[in-house]
C-alpha cells in the first residue's frame, strides 16, 4: 500500500458464519441424547457412530431437518427439491472421524435474508446459505487459552449435536451491526422453538473481515473484495464477544495497513480473557477440505416440507400485532415480545384483564423484578394463575398497588408463596373507609405544624400527612384516596 493509498478512507467489510445448535432430543446421526446433565462425565454421551468407529453408519435425525426447514421459512430462503451431505476433510482433535459430515454444494436453505435495526436504521443482510452439519467435540484448555495452555483435553459429548451453519454475504459495515444482527437472529430462532440460548455453546460465530478502500468499494465492490486479504476470527460465543472481537480486529488491520504492512490471510482466535485476537494458522482454501459426497447418506428430498411444516408468528409480526390489537406503545410492544415466552405470558394475562393493566404488570413490574433476580419468565410460567390472582386483587381494590408491587410480588418470587397467603401473613387487606377517615383525622390533629405549613402553601406538608396515615393503616390504605381525603378536610 502506498503512502497516498494509506491516507484514503478505509472501511471494514464483514461476513458471518453462525453455528447454531438445534434443539433436538438426539444427535443428528445417532441416538445419543443431546440434553446432558451439567455434572455428566466427559465422553459418557457417546456411541460408535458419533465417535466415528469403523463400521458405524449414520442415520439422519428427521427433527433436525424439520428445524432447518423452519429456519429457511423464517428467513424467506429457497428450500431445494433435493439436498445432500458431504464429507469435509480436515484433522483436528475434536473431530473423531477426521472429517465432518456437512453440506457443500446443495444446502438445505439458500438465498434468504434477515432484517434488523441498528442505530434506528433498518438493515437487511443476505443469507447466502444455511446448511446442516454435525458439531465437533469440545476442547478444554488447561492452564491457559488455546495458545498458552499446558495441555488440552477433549470431550466428545457434544460431537454429533445437530448444527445449522448460517452464512451471510459480506454486507456488514461494522461490529455494532454484527451484534444487532446476532441479537435479531437469536430472537427469531427462539420464536421458532429450534434453539435454546441458555445451552452452553449454543451459538458460535466465525467472522470474516476485510479492510478495503472505501472509494474502491463504492466503484467496484466485487473487485475490491476479491483483491483484499480476508482474516477469519473464530470461536466467538456471544453477541458482545462478536462486537469486541471485530472492533479489535478492524483496528488491528487498519493500523497495519496505515503503517504500510500487508494483512495476512489467516485464521485468528478470539481470546476473550485478553480482549485480543491471536494467529492460529494460515487461512484454508475451499480445495483444502477435499469435499466429496457422503456415501452413507442418500440424497434428501425436502421440497414439499416447506409447505407441510408450519412456523409460529415471528417477533416483528407479533410486535406489530400487539400495537394494533392491544393499542400498546412501540416500547411496550418491544418489551412484551422480547422472547416468545414473555409474549405468550402477556397474552394469557391480557385475556383476563385490560391490555394496559396487563402490559404494566408484565412489562414493568414482573419483568423488572425478574431481571433484578437474574430470572426469566420461563422460571415462573407455571405460576400464571398466582400472578393473575395478584392482579385480580389489585383490580378488585382488595390490596393497594403499592403493596402488590413492593410486598406481595417480591415475596412471591423470593419465597414462592401464593398472593393470598402473603396478604394474610402481612395483613395487607385494604383498610375500610371508616378506619381510613379516622386515621386522616388523627394525622391532622397530631401534626398542627404540618397543617399550618400546608395552609401556607407548602405542598410537601401534605405528603408528610399522607405518610402518617399510611403508617397508621399499615400501608393498606390507597395513597391516592388518602391524599384526596386530606385535601377535603384541610380545604373544607
Amino acid at each position: 500500500m502506498t503512502a497516498q493509498t494509506a491516507e484514503r478512507d478505509l472501511t471494514a467489510v464483514i461476513g458471518l458464519e453462525v453455528h447454531v445448535q438445534l434443539e433436538t432430543e438426539t444427535k443428528i446421526f445417532c441416538g445419543c441424547p443431546t440434553d446432558a446433565a451439567e455434572d455428566e462425565p466427559p465422553n459418557s454421551r457417546t456411541c460408535p457412530t458419533c465417535l466415528g468407529l469403523p463400521g458405524a453408519l449414520p442415520v439422519l435425525n428427521e427433527a433436525a431437518v424439520e428445524a432447518a426447514v423452519k429456519v429457511g421459512k423464517a428467513i424467506d430462503a429457497d428450500v431445494p427439491t433435493e439436498t445432500r451431505f458431504h464429507r469435509k476433510n480436515y484433522y483436528y482433535p475434536d473431530l473423531p472421524k477426521n472429517f465432518q459430515i456437512t453440506q457443500y454444494d446443495a444446502p438445505i436453505c439458500a438465498d434468504g435474508e434477515l432484517a434488523f435495526r441498528v442505530d434506528d436504521e433498518e438493515r437487511t443482510v443476505t443469507i447466502r446459505r444455511a446448511h446442516l452439519e454435525e458439531d465437533p467435540g469440545s476442547l478444554q484448555h488447561a492452564g491457559g487459552s488455546i495458545d498458552t495452555a499446558d495441555y488440552t483435553l477433549v470431550d466428545y459429548n457434544r460431537a454429533g449435536t445437530p448444527l445449522m451453519e448460517i452464512v451471510t454475504d459480506p454486507e456488514f459495515r461494522g461490529a455494532g451491526e454484527v451484534r444487532a444482527f446476532l441479537a435479531k437472529l437469536e430472537e427469531v430462532l427462539e420464536y421458532l422453538g429450534v434453539f435454546d440460548a441458555g445451552r452452553d455453546g449454543s451459538l458460535r460465530v466465525d467472522a470474516n473481515l476485510s479492510i478495503v478502500d472505501a472509494e474502491a468499494l463504492a466503484e467496484d465492490r466485487e473487485t475490491a473484495l476479491a483483491t483484499a486479504n480476508r482474516t477469519e476470527v473464530k470461536n466467538i460465543s456471544s453477541h458482545k464477544g462478536a462486537e469486541q472481537a471485530l472492533a479489535y480486529e478492524e483496528t488491528r488491520q487498519k493500523n497495519a495497513l496505515r503503517r504500510g504492512r500487508e494483512v495476512e490471510q489467516e485464521t485468528r482466535h478470539w481470546d476473550e480473557s485478553r480482549g485480543i485476537t491471536v494467529s492460529m494458522r494460515s487461512k484454508e482454501a475451499e480445495k483444502d477440505y477435499r469435499y466429496f459426497p457422503e456415501a452413507d447418506l442418500p440424497p434428501l428430498r425436502v421440497a414439499d416440507w416447506r409447505d407441510r411444516i408450519d412456523i409460529p408468528e415471528l417477533p416483528d409480526a407479533r410486535r406489530e400485532r400487539f400495537r394494533t390489537e392491544y393499542g400498546l406503545s412501540a416500547e411496550a410492544a418491544a418489551k412484551l415480545t422480547s422472547t416468545k415466552q414473555v409474549a405468550d405470558f402477556f397474552e394469557d394475562v391480557a385475556a383476563e384483564f385490560d391490555a394496559d393493566l396487563a402490559a404494566t404488570w408484565v412489562a414493568d413490574n414482573l419483568l423488572g423484578e425478574l431481571n433484578y433476580r437474574d430470572m426469566a419468565v420461563t422460571d415462573v410460567d407455571d405460576r400464571l394463575g398466582e400472578f393473575t390472582r395478584l392482579i385480580e386483587l389489585v383490580d378488585a381494590d382488595e390490596i393497594t398497588t403499592k403493596n402488590a408491587e413492593e410486598v406481595v410480588l417480591r415475596r412471591m418470587l423470593d419465597d414462592g408463596l401464593a398472593p393470598d397467603e402473603i396478604v394474610e401473613q402481612e395483613g395487607l387487606g385494604k383498610t375500610d373507609d371508616d378506619a381510613v377517615q379516622a386515621a386522616v383525622q388523627e394525622a391532622i390533629e397530631a401534626n398542627p405544624e404540618a397543617v399550618a405549613d400546608y395552609e401556607a402553601g407548602e405542598d410537601g406538608a401534605l405528603n408528610f400527612l399522607v405518610g402518617q396515615v399510611m403508617q397508621a393503616t399499615g400501608g393498606s390504605a390507597d395513597p391516592g384516596a388518602v391524599n384526596e381525603r386530606l385535601r377535603a378536610e384541610l380545604d373544607g
